[in-house]
């Protein structure tokens, strides 16, 4: 018989935390380092724009479908075992990458870097489940802010070092950083006991179980997949509006750009705390409101560099407070079951990230930058939409 939740309850230091909050941003990066180089690996594998942009599209893909058959995992054995498994893969995944010959062995590496490097949200579940009711949301958010700094620190490390060093060396600098990681999190990870008694086909289907039962799980679901969705229409189509005019930049300048968005990381851990003491759904509107702002910035400043930072900073903040929001929103109805949440969450975060990337990339080749604002804008705008009329209704309503 497995323990409750009281009886596995461990404290939750700060040492642990902030450990995860740095892992977190590592391991995320693996799936971002690519964005700023598709420029550079178009030309050297003489493919186009669109087709390179599958690159970025696989790795989303991948990881979405990590999210769905290995996060649950974490459920049902001991989170820090799954873990350092999983790097073993993570490092195997990047080396392939780094030495990849085509295209093709290049967009497959990709999938299995994105279905590797989950291990992100599997921390943010043991922050919430080892931190007192209210203290949840703030150190969820600090574990989100490292998620999120390494999300835009990964195109500038990859950027800047890419232009310089090559890109084959961005995942093979990243592939070492991942041993010195996993060596860390075995010494001072918690081994947590798992909170599921039952097969992995019983495992599986209870998160379809959740997904039917709880409405706010759902809404929360859509309303990331068209936010995450905007945000990769910007970031995969970046590196290619930079090369033109009156830009003419490299990929060191499109990672660079990144640390702009930051600023809209690092106040993922004050959304956090601030969830806790205003109304979310009025947060949501807000996030959601500054996003569509950011793409009016775009269209109208995105031929000067001011107008691309500031549209960032806009674009960041509001993903990440909707982010951090939504996240709360789904800790705080089934704890028991708080990595099969998390799946069914973040599954559908990343499918609206590939599809974003995927439209980006399409509406780039075929219309511009204006065929990408406006895609943008309408993701957006249909979130908005969706969460007016549903946010009311009763059962909606954030538990």
């Amino acid at each position: 018989m497995l323990p409750s939740l009281e009886e596995n309850k461990q404290y939750l230091t700060n040492g642990t935390l902030w450990l995860m909050a740095i892992g977190a941003g590592l391991v995320v990066a693996n799936n971002y380092y690519n964005q700023p180089l598709l420029g550079m690996i178009s030309k050297e594998f003489g493919s186009s724009e669109a087709a390179t942009s599958k690159v970025a599209m696989f790795t989303q893909i991948g990881y979405a479908v990590g999210l769905l058959l290995i996060i649950p995992l974490g459920d049902m054995f001991r989170r820090k075992k799954i873990i350092l498994i999983d790097f073993v893969f993570i490092l195997a995944s990047l080396l392939a990458f780094a030495f990849s010959q085509s295209l093709e062995m290049m967009i497959t590496a990709s999938f299995f870097i994105g279905l590797t490097s989950v291990v992100p949200q599997i921390f943010v579940p043991i922050a919430a489940q080892l931190s007192s009711p209210e203290d949840k949301g703030k150190n969820v958010g600090v574990v989100m802010s490292g998620l999120l700094i390494g999300i835009l620190g990964s195109r500038v490390f990859s950027g800047v070092l890419g232009e310089y060093m090559g890109w084959r060396n961005v995942f093979l600098i990243a592939a070492a950083m991942m041993v010195v990681l996993g060596i860390l999190i075995a010494w001072v990870l918690p081994n947590m006991q798992a909170t599921f008694d039952g097969t992995y086909k019983q495992l599986m289907r209870s998160i379809f179980r959740y997904a039917k039962d709880v409405p706010s799980l759902r809404l929360a679901s859509l309303r990331g997949a068209l936010g995450f969705g905007s945000f990769s229409i910007f970031w995969t189509t970046l590196t290619f509006r930079l090369e033109q005019a009156p830009f003419f930049q490299g990929s060191d300048v499109a990672g660079s750009l990144g640390l702009i968005g930051i600023a809209g990381a690092l106040a993922a851990s004050v959304v956090g705390y601030v969830s806790g003491k205003m109304n979310k759904n009025i947060l949501i509107s807000i996030s959601a409101g500054l996003m569509i702002v950011s793409w009016g910035v775009f269209g109208v400043g995105g031929n000067s560099y001011f107008g691309l930072i500031f549209g960032i900073i806009l674009l960041d903040l509001g993903l990440q407070a909707m982010h951090v929001t939504n996240q709360t929103i789904v800790f705080s109805t089934h704890p028991e079951a708080s990595n099969r949440l998390n799946t069914v969450y973040m599954v559908s975060y990343f499918i609206g990230g590939s599809f974003g990337t995927f439209i980006g990339g399409r509406a780039w080749g075929t219309y511009g930058w204006n065929g990408v604002v406006v895609a943008g804008a309408v993701f957006m705008i249909l979130c908005l939409i969706v969460h007016f009329i549903l946010c009311n209704k009763q059962k909606y309503k954030i538990p």
